[in-house]
């Protein structure tokens, strides 16, 4: 479990295929990182399989290469990164599991990025509301508006663009999606049969 809440941003040092998988090698600044610990990267929770000098490596199994962007990422992509929440943390964002639920693109950026247009997949805009919760490459955001369609508007504060990948987007960018959990479940509720 995660709050979207960027601990840092990390780099990409090797990205290699590996039997049905991928494995990838992260710069990262984090201390006191053991294997097996779960680490979001861009949202997406991968394990820790060896701890480096100055980062971490992991695999990336074929399920989540199918949903993700991961199978594109080259040496030197920036990406955000975010440890684990532990019971007694803060939870400043909202919760977000890990869980990429689909690749969204940049369709509109307002001046200096602090709005971004995205189109969605069309599950996920289905459980998305107005000022409620998406995390976007890992950042926990609020929607500032739903344009139509299967567009969601997000505002980004100045922080969050200097102290995590977004700022660098451009239109035609793609990035990982995850729905607030809550909408996930609610709608499954109501569409099973009681």
């Amino acid at each position: 479990m995660f709050t979207g809440i960027v601990g840092a941003v990390g780099r990409v040092r090797r990205a290699a295929l590996n039997g049905d998988g991928l494995a990838l090698a992260f710069r990262a600044p984090f201390r006191g990182l053991r294997r097996g610990e779960s680490v979001a990267v861009n949202g997406a929770c991968l394990t820790v399989d060896r701890v480096t000098s100055g980062g971490f490596s992991a695999h990336v199994i074929a399920a989540t290469l199918g949903r993700t962007l991961f199978s594109e990422y080259a040496v030197g992509r920036s990406v955000n990164l975010e440890r684990a929440l532990r019971a007694a943390d803060r939870l400043g964002g909202h919760f977000v599991q890990g869980h990429v639920d689909g690749v969204a693109r940049v369709v509109a950026a307002g001046s200096g990025n602090a709005t971004l247009d995205l189109e969605v997949p069309a599950e996920i805009r289905e459980v998305t509301l107005l000022h409620g919760s998406i995390a976007v490459d890992g950042v926990s955001l609020t929607v500032n508006a739903l344009p139509g369609g299967n567009r969601v508007q997000i505002a980004l504060v100045p922080f969050t663009i200097a102290h995590t990948t977004l700022g660098a987007l451009t239109v035609g960018d793609r990035v990982h999606v995850e729905a607030d959990v809550l909408g996930k479940y609610v709608r499954q509720l109501c569409r099973t049969p009681q």
